[in-house]
């Protein structure tokens, strides 16, 4: 019995090609879609699943006001100070570690790389974390001043094949050889904690002044918790107990516990490497669903319009007696049969398909993933489910023939379940319009975005590492580089524009010294507003003397000079004009002068609105701006490289665009607009292939008709517009749908910026028109055939 049904639908998918065919490549591509989509969701929601004790972590969030002052500053950073209090003073608390990232320059014999994940961390970074060492003895690895452990991959790139244990290589400009004491594996791609060289913490020097005081918060702090019930215990305690270390102080710190498993899905605070958004993996699971529905929607239509073809098989099948059970297992066997074929040819795809999506996604998903036994028996138990999912009401209806009605005629396939078809076409479409619609949505938000006066200039600016010691250097390396024409100015800075700046407080010499206001402040040169394009609207830039002002070797002859934005100044109750020339404080030790102020710029992504920022004298850098002219680039690269290679051979040439480091505050959103880009694409062909397999049937119905028609005097136009007319409705009802949808959720996507457009009537328009366009060209294909036919050859019957 089994090997006859087999036989059956063998000859049924032989004997209807086109639309086995069309079923075939629909579920194909919409099952290769949803298993790409489930590796990369799968991949997001195991992130630090490797981690034995992640249940148990931690990481601490400082939020901190100062009495009388505005918001609060929040982030992922703490002082040195909290890893070891937290840890003697409260007994839920197993272990911390604290933590910092630093972009580096790493030396050995020839060679000379800057390198971008050099981690330092306490030596109880191996009881709280799962990083296994290949060699050394994790409780010893890090508990000594200047030492390192490598991975796998970065002992390859300086050492080849040699045992790199007990080498010493050189990190930064530090003179003191860093001695390799530890081997660990490369970090797993779905870490949020990633490292090349993790660096012992005492390394970096810190005098005992910082265990004294919660402000100097540049570090990341993660605790290791005694149990799982040990988070909520802890954070009820935390308040009381800043507040008393708080007394007297002119300032509230407050602590919160972020649960590790969180923070990559669900944190606003980055770790070691980008968040994702929980939003985005469900929106993309949300798309591979809608995907899929469309295809089995594509199945069921097709199958329902051609009950008609098989219903003399029903009926002689129950005229011989088979039972009505009997024939939807047959039917529902075919459906399965397809399902499991598209799924096989769909796991061919996908192994083709995955490095595009990896670029699409910025991940390193691996086929090999398809095939390990949890992902391939939960993906084949799916694709059986969507074959009967698919399959079950085609079965109801053709097994619901009457044998007797099959043989006198009185069965009209194309008429029967016309409702469900057209209630399904109109959800195919729906869904389409939506997909286009949001794209077109998140397109303009993004182009928005890339174009927006940002109060500052990011084009054709090149950002240089640099570190504190080429300080000297500065006035020469800057002489160098201006000499070549295409040069226009070059800039110290700790942070570019596009960075921010760091945590600090300001208060006017007006105001009572508990009373200050929390600000973002970036240490920059004089050169840095010509290098940036900022615009001066009160006061003047600064001048070299105002830098020489902030060199004093006695620090209380130091004289700071500011130039506030805009927010700032407001927040200090000047005006742009005001506020030159009156003495404000940075920080109680920075005492100093406005010089200016500059408009508000955007130093933050479009997400938040523009924050009160202060520009100061500060001797320090990290990074150089150089502004280049549009004319000859590469050449004028070349000649900064070698100009650089002659004044600082300890440091390789390696710089980015300022244009790069913006685009890169937008990358989940950017993400998001080119996935839509894909899938609703992929969606719009899988609607267009199951219009073309019900459009071509339809017309094969109505030959006779449109014989007749054409008998009449109907032109080829007339036949178009009557075999186009309906699905031309349901688009048009699909529309009016999906409108309404499309609306709701992209308000409440670009309510999440600061920034946005305002939603017209464009994106519902293009979509609606895209969709009416492609029904009457995919509809038009079979109706010119049928127009142009022979009306003798279908009326000779009649």
């Amino acid at each position: 019995m089994f090997s006859s049904y087999l036989k059956t639908a063998f000859r049924h998918f032989t004997r209807h090609k086109a639309t086995a065919l069309i079923n075939l490549i629909g579920l194909m591509i919409g099952l290769s879609s949803c298993l790409m989509i489930s590796l990369y969701i799968r991949h997001e929601l195991q992130f630090d699943g490797f981690e034995k004790n992640a249940d148990r972590v931690a990481r601490v969030i400082m939020t901190y006001q100062f009495d009388g002052g505005g918001p609060s500053n929040a982030g992922d950073f703490t002082s040195v100070r909290v890893a070891s209090v937290f840890k003697r003073q409260f007994p839920e608390v197993e272990n911390a570690v604290k933590m910092v990232r630093y972009e580096r320059v790493i030396s050995y014999s020839d060679k000379l790389i800057n390198e971008k994940n050099v981690v330092f961390a306490d030596s109880s970074f191996f009881s709280v974390f799962t990083f296994p060492l290949i060699a050394g003895q994790p409780q010893h690895a890090l508990s000594a001043p200047h030492q390192v452990v490598l991975t796998q991959s970065a002992s390859k790139r300086y050492f080849g094949t040699e045992d790199p244990m007990g080498k010493s290589i050189r990190i930064g400009a530090d003179s003191v050889p860093y001695q390799v004491s530890g081997l660990a594996v490369d970090c797993p791609t779905n870490s949020q904690i990633r490292f090349d060289f993790l660096v012992s913490f005492s390394s970096l020097g810190l005098g005992k002044e910082y265990e004294e005081s919660y402000w100097d918060a540049n570090y990341t702090t993660y605790m290791l918790l005694k149990d799982r019930q040990s988070i909520s215990r802890l954070q009820s305690k935390l308040p009381a107990f800043m507040e008393k270390e708080m007394q007297g102080q002119g300032a509230t710190i407050h602590f919160y516990l972020e649960p590790f498993l969180r923070i990559h899905l669900h944190s606003p605070y980055a770790a070691f490497v980008p968040n994702n958004s929980a939003a985005y993996v469900y929106t993309l699971a949300a798309v591979a669903l809608l995907i899929l529905i469309i295809a089995c929607f594509t199945y069921i239509n097709l199958s329902t319009a051609r009950s008609m073809e098989r219903a003399r098989e029903v009926g002689v099948r129950k005229a011989i007696g088979a039972a009505r059970l009997q024939l939807i297992g047959q039917f529902l066997g075919e459906s399965v049969s397809l399902s499991l074929l598209a799924f096989l040819c769909s796991l061919g795809l996908t192994i083709v398909l995955l490095p595009y999506f990896n670029q699409l996604t910025d991940r390193q998903l691996t086929w090999t993933s398809l095939f390990s036994a949890p992902f391939l028996c939960g993906s084949l138990i799916a694709s059986v489910m969507i074959g009967l999912a698919a399959g079950f009401y085609p079965a109801l209806i053709l097994a619901g023939f009457q044998a007797s009605s099959v043989f006198k005629g009185g069965v009209r396939g194309f008429a029967r379940g016309q409702w469900l078809r057209q209630a399904l076409i109109i959800f195919q479409f729906a869904i389409s319009v939506f997909l286009i619609a949001a794209t077109l949505v998140i397109r303009s938000q993004l182009h928005y975005v890339q174009h927006k006066q940002l109060g500052y200039d990011r084009e054709q600016v090149l950002v240089l590492p640099f570190e504190q010691d080429f300080l000297p250097q500065l006035d020469l390396i800057k002489q160098q580089f201006k000499a070549n024409p295409d040069v226009l100015s070059v800039s110290r800075c700790v942070r570019s524009p596009v960075e921010g700046g760091g945590g600090y407080n300001m208060r006017s010499a007006q105001m009572p010294e508990n009373q200050q206001f929390a600000v973002f402040a970036n240490p920059v040169d004089e050169d840095y507003i010509q290098t940036t394009g900022l615009k001066i609207i009160a006061g003047k830039n600064f001048q070299k003397q105002d830098i020489r002002d902030a060199e004093a070797d006695d620090r209380k002859k130091r004289v700071y000079h500011f130039i506030l934005n805009e927010s700032a100044a407001r927040q200090l109750g000047w005006s742009p004009q005001q506020a030159v020339g009156q003495k404000m404080f940075l920080d109680p030790s920075r005492s100093g002068i406005v010089s200016g102020v500059v408009r508000d710029y955007h130093f933050e992504s479009l997400h938040v609105p523009i924050r009160p920022f202060v520009l100061f004298t500060e001797p320090r850098a990290n990074e150089l701006l150089i502004k280049l002219g549009a004319r000859n680039l590469p050449q004028t690269l070349e000649d900064l490289q070698r100009q650089w290679k002659k004044l600082l051979p300890q440091r390789p040439f390696q710089y980015r665009f300022l244009d790069e480091d913006y685009n890169n505050l937008y990358h989940a959103d950017m993400q998001l607009g080119r996935s839509m880009d894909v899938f609703a694409g992929i969606a719009m062909v899988l609607a267009c292939l199951g219009l073309f397999g019900l459009s071509s049937f339809a017309a094969q119905q109505r030959m006779k008709e449109i014989g007749v028609r054409k008998v009449l005097g109907a032109s080829t136009r007339n036949i178009i517009f009557v075999l186009s007319g309906g699905f031309i409705k349901m688009a048009v009802f699909a529309m009016l749908i999906a409108y309404p949808v499309v609306w709701w959720v992209m308000e409440s996507w670009l309510n999440d910026f600061s920034y946005r457009i305002t939603l017209d009537a464009n994106p519902y328009l293009v979509a609606g028109l895209l969709l009416l366009w492609l029904v009457i060209l995919t509809t038009s294909i079979e109706a010119v055939k049928a127009a142009l036919a022979n009306p003798i050859r279908h009326l000779r019957s009649e």
